[in-house]
């Protein structure tokens, strides 16, 4: 079961996405449950991560374009706190 991540990375990773792409749709989804005891699971609970985000940012750009702005966004938590991080990026009105 997925339920919506409130913790400290989760809640920094929704600012950081906020502040970068401002989105008109945003989930961060804690996903580290899943992967307990498994490669990458510090044990924080906070290691593995969904993002849902739609923003006009993404208009017009291909899906690695689009990673890339996430990435960039999170940088230094991707290269400290986080272990995996699944994205999906859409621009308004696609599906």
């Amino acid at each position: 079961m997925q339920a919506p991540a409130t913790a400290p990375v989760a809640s920094e990773i929704a600012t950081r996405l906020a502040a970068a792409l401002d989105p008109s749709h945003l989930e961060v989804i804690n996903d580290s449950a899943q992967h307990a005891g498994h490669r990458g699971d510090d044990g924080t609970g906070e290691s593995h991560f969904t993002v849902i985000v739609e923003s006009a940012a993404f208009e017009g750009q291909s899906r690695v374009a689009r990673q890339r702005m996430v990435n960039h966004a999170l940088a230094d938590l991707l290269a400290e706190r986080i272990h995996a991080l699944a994205i999906r990026a859409r621009a308004p009105g696609e599906a």
